[in-house]
């Protein structure tokens, strides 16, 4: 069973000489990050400054490890119809809730076993574990410097775990 969830990491303050001459405005780097929930380690990580909505990117995600995959465990933000559509035909369970606009959306809900949709809190302990231990603050400059310094923390992670 995995699980798919998405946090934000701090950017390193820039002086604002540094932030005027690179057109440096954004605060955070939206860090998505799919969990093997058994093992507790990061299979695939996504990382972006333009905080785009968690379908689209959990999508991408998904789809990259589509041959990993079994039971996928997600939060309401990744709520799209597609996405289900595209894994059921892979043969991968969604267990991901629906937004509630109709009673419809509730029954569907009510419907999801709970032991299975809150191994979902192991995307968070995942997070919180490698914020506490690495720090919540990214120091390098560049976008690709910045996704460099997570994929690192999450392989140094998984070596401690496997160890």
């Amino acid at each position: 069973m995995q699980a798919i969830d998405a946090t934000g990491f701090d950017r390193h303050s820039a002086s604002h000489h540094y932030a005027n001459r690179t057109d440096y405005t954004f605060k955070s780097v939206k860090t998505t990050a799919l969990i093997d929930c058994e093992t507790s380690i990061v299979l695939d990580i996504h990382c972006s400054t333009r905080q785009p909505h968690d379908t689209h990117v959990g999508q991408q995600v998904l789809t990259r490890n589509l041959s990993h995959l079994q039971t996928v465990t997600a939060d309401k933000g990744d709520d799209w119809d597609d996405l289900r559509q595209e894994l059921r035909e892979a043969n991968i369970r969604p267990v991901i809730k629906h937004r509630e606009f109709s009673p419809l959306d509730v029954a569907h809900n009510a419907r999801h076993n709970d032991d299975i949709y809150h191994r979902l809190s192991v995307v968070e302990s995942v997070f919180f574990a490698l914020k506490q231990r690495y720090g919540d603050t990214l120091r390098a400059r560049t976008w690709f410097g910045e996704f460099r310094e997570l994929v690192l923390k999450a392989a140094v992670r998984n070596v401690e775990v496997a160890i």
